[in-house]
């Protein structure tokens, strides 16, 4: 069964009792059982819950997994995979993550007793330099947020399986349309569903993904022992959007190769982040690696903060808010959004300027898209 075909029936046949073609909003906390030690498969929906096991099949073929596990967030799904170290273990982390991501590391785990060190994601020899002898994982972006970088993930997984560490990616930029990190090697696969799977802006969730079977039992256990898993709806919502997602990554794409390109010739813009362009550093590693360039791109500005305030307030069809991957444009001012928890001087190392833009191009039409964005730019100049 092919990628689109999987999105709508894979794990979602008709329902046996009614014969409707949606997988039922099973609105349950718990089953009744037949006999003390005997149920139907299902005992109590923070186990198991019947649309919850529809996503995490689904989910799991789109990434060419065996196994998924869905979490009420983004953040959830990575506090699993984290969940799988102990105190004193150290973990390679590429240096341009997620604000949230770093946060969880550096203000929750640390304190925890897990050691980390943050290394050029533009060289896979600084990761295999920077592990030690009680290094229990590499974790990346793929491409990175905000900077759009691209992580060799063939090469970083040979290292990673040569020193006997898992190896996770998180794959939330890309989708699993665009990329298949497993099939290049990772352990594991992480996405924030919130964003293109669900791809609405109406549901939180996330996933992890990995064919390794202890793996995939430990998270498994700390799912049900946490409890951190979405309700019945959101899942229904998450499946619904994932039905769609092969032509909206489609459109995700063809615009913000659009607008990247006339962005990239703008006098206002001083430079532009997206994988799909030519002059990107790692467009060929881009192309070898991943079947499209995605729906994010990333700009600086001239003039600093003062031109962004006023590019951000001329804008009308782009929205200022948190979160990306869905079917309206948005526009995110990383430094006190998405990665406001670094402290400024921790942005400036890793290159999150203060004049920086982040943009989550949309499928709306691409010339009321650009027509948008020159008019804000005008302000800004």
């Amino acid at each position: 069964m092919r990628f689109e075909t999987g999105a709508i029936h894979f794990g979602q046949s008709s329902d046996p009792a009614t014969g409707a073609i949606s997988v039922p909003v099973y609105q349950t906390s718990t089953y009744q059982q037949e006999a003390i030690g005997k149920h139907k498969g299902y005992e109590y929906s923070r186990t198991g819950n019947p649309t919850r096991a529809a996503l995490e099949n689904v989910l799991a073929f789109l990434e060419g997994g065996k196994y998924g596990l869905a979490f009420a967030s983004g953040l959830a799904a990575t506090t699993a995979v984290i969940n799988l170290l102990q105190s004193g273990d150290h973990v390679v982390i590429g240096d341009d993550v997620y604000g949230g991501t770093y946060r969880l590391f550096e203000k929750i785990f640390k304190r925890w007793g897990l050691e980390t060190s943050y290394v050029d994601v533009n060289s896979p020899a600084a990761f295999e330099k920077e592990i030690r002898k009680n290094t229990r994982l590499i974790w990346i972006e793929t491409p990175t947020n905000p900077l759009l970088k691209i992580v060799d993930i063939k090469c970083l997984a040979g290292i990673a399986r040569a020193k006997k560490i898992l190896f996770a990616v998180d794959n939330t930029f890309a989708s699993s349309y665009f990329q298949q990190p497993l099939k290049l090697g990772a352990d594991i696969v992480v996405h924030s569903t919130t964003k293109y799977i669900s791809g609405h802006s109406d549901v939180i969730g996330g996933v992890v993904v990995t064919n390794n079977a202890q793996v995939y039992h430990d998270i498994k256990f700390y799912q049900n022992a946490a409890g951190a898993v979405p309700g019945p709806w959101d899942c229904w919502l998450t499946l619904r959007g994932i039905k769609t997602l092969s032509i909206r990554m489609r459109e995700h794409e063809r615009n913000a190769l659009y607008i990247a390109r006339h962005l990239a010739k703008h006098s206002a813009v001083d430079k532009v982040f997206y994988p799909g362009l030519p002059d990107h550093p790692q467009h060929a590693l881009a192309k070898k690696q991943m079947t499209g360039f995605g729906g994010m791109l990333s700009i600086e500005l001239k003039g600093g903060l003062p031109a962004v305030e006023k590019f951000v307030s001329g804008l009308k069809v782009f929205m200022l808010a948190e979160s990306l991957g869905a079917v309206e444009s948005l526009v995110c001012y990383p430094p006190k959004m998405t990665h406001a928890s670094l402290l400024d001087e921790e942005r400036q190392k890793r290159g999150i300027k203060d004049n920086l833009v982040r943009l989550s191009i949309g499928i709306e039409d691409k010339k009321d898209l650009l027509e948008d964005l020159n008019h804000a730019l005008v302000k800004a100049l």
